[in-house]
């Protein structure tokens, strides 16, 4: 038996094919453009998933009895804005996460609906990347496309649509969307209300392993697959990259070093940090979980090493700062798409400062990677203030990879780092949930015991872990004293 997950990146999208036993049979990644219209703005073309999903299929098949695949399940990345008109066609580009152009509509949901409102409706505050100000911005400044609006939908449930015929969401993807009452798992009205959408025009909630359907009979023709293949709903990214991570349990925390830096912990009570500074959101397993999201986590290190050192070599740039002197004062703020958590500012910058006559490539390089662990430990700090016990993490994402920034964060957060034998995230975390929603476990636990093994730990060391509290507590200091420049 095999099962497919699917992952809708910012980037590209990642298919991976598992067997019963948890092991990748195949994967397949297939990039598409990103559009900043505007400065600001980021935006993509929901047509873009599709066609590259279909080809990713179409080659992840070859070679496999597609008689036994079984199940196919999604991730995607979240808050993403996915209109639909009366004839199902996309209206306009798809706004996406971390798209910036929304502050005025979160300063009236904060400011004038008031933020304790919305936190008591939505167990959160309004950030510029989630999907309720988009949709006032859109009512305000495209009010004809906001009158096409038939249907409102999140990346991974544009493809699931594509999939099965079947309009549907889930709870931990819906969480970001600022209009699910989190904590009671349904829709709040009062927000519809004060969108001026109706819950008509937005999908059935789901639990992330919940078969929504079977794939379109003319897709399956297409690709070769049976037509009772199920279709599972999935989730949010970062649930579901906690779910192939096999981080599941109360109060166990990942750290997805992706294009941005995400801290998740589950909890098995709803609970809001009360200044709101953490997302409180259901998590893939019918419980919840808060997290924090630095913006710009590995598109930090890509920046620095494509556009700015004009390579592909990440390998050799890292290298080079294996022996450098942890101890200089060089820091960076990897605020390079504005930030979320703990400052919830688009304006801010990302920034060096520190440098002198002596200051080397090297020493740059390693403030990039010790400004992203940094910004994770402010998002760890708040997590430790709410009580959250946690002695270690699991990673993932792409910039896990490298052993030398898995390393820092270790340093950094004071915890151990475990690796697991999945690099594959998301996508990963979808197939599990296929199995789940097939029948082949009765949870989301099971699975994740059956499947997910730690392969290393890697320790803090203990000398590092005191010269980073030092460094740490300057580089907290570094942001109030520029907020003001980055203004307008």
């Amino acid at each position: 038996m095999y099962f497919i997950g699917i992952d809708i990146g910012t980037s590209s999208v990642k298919i991976i094919a598992i067997d019963e036993l948890g092991k990748i049979i195949k994967s397949v990644t297939r990039e598409y453009p990103i559009y900043f219209p505007k400065p600001m703005w980021s935006e993509q073309y929901p047509e873009d998933w599709w066609n590259k999903t279909i080809e990713g299929l179409e080659e992840l098949l070859e070679g496999i009895d597609r008689s036994e695949v079984k199940a196919i399940s999604m991730s995607g990345q979240m808050h993403g804005l996915v209109i639909l008109d009366e004839r199902d066609q996309v209206i306009r580009p798809a706004i996406l996460w971390n798209d910036q152009r929304t502050e005025d509509e979160c300063s009236y949901l904060n400011d004038v609906i008031d933020r304790e409102n919305i936190s008591k409706w939505t167990g959160n505050i309004a950030l510029t990347g989630f999907t309720a100000p988009k949709l006032l911005w859109l009512k305000k400044n495209e009010p004809d496309n906001f009158k096409k609006i038939e249907k409102i939908m999140l990346p991974k449930d544009y493809i699931a649509y594509k999939m099965s015929g079947v309009f549907a969401t889930d709870f931990s993807d819906a969480s970001g969307t600022l209009y699910l009452d989190v904590k009671n798992r349904k829709w709040s009205q009062n927000m519809l209300d004060i969108l001026n959408i109706t819950i008509s025009q937005l999908p059935k909630l789901y639990n992330s392993y919940e078969v929504i359907g079977k794939i379109k009979g003319e897709l399956a023709h297409r690709l070769g697959l049976n037509k009772d293949v199920k279709i599972v709903i999935g989730g949010g990214d970062q649930a579901v990259a906690a779910v192939g991570g096999g981080v599941v349990g109360k109060d166990q925390c990942s750290v997805s070093l992706g294009t941005s830096g995400v801290v998740f912990a589950n909890s098995n009570e709803f609970a809001v940090d009360k200044a709101n500074r953490l997302h409180s959101f259901c998590n893939a397993s019918s419980s919840y979980h808060v997290m924090g999201v630095t913006l710009a986590a590995a598109a930090s290190l890509k920046w620095w090493v494509e556009n700015i050192n004009k390579s592909k070599n990440y390998d050799s740039i890292i290298n080079e700062i294996k022996d450098s002197d942890l101890d200089n004062q060089v820091f960076f703020l990897p605020y390079l798409m504005g930030e979320r958590t703990p400052h919830n500012d688009p304006y801010a910058r990302g920034t060096f400062i520190g440098m002198d006559m002596t200051t080397q490539r090297e020493d740059m390089t390693l403030a990039v990677l010790e400004g992203v662990a940094f910004s994770l430990r402010d998002i760890f700090e708040i997590m430790k203030e709410m009580k959250i016990n946690i002695s270690e993490i699991t990673i993932n994402g792409g910039g896990a990879r490298n052993y030398f920034w898995c390393q820092i964060i270790a340093d950094v957060l004071n915890v151990k780092v475990n690796k697991v034998n999945s690099d594959d995230g998301p996508a990963y975390g979808a197939a599990i949930l296929a199995t789940v929603g097939y029948g082949l476990f009765d949870s989301v636990d099971e699975a994740c015991e059956n499947f997910i093994k730690t392969t290393h730990t890697i320790y803090p060391d203990g000398n590092k872990v005191a010269l980073y509290d030092v460094k740490y507590n300057k580089y907290r200091q570094i942001y109030p004293c520029l907020k003001e420049l980055f203004r307008k």
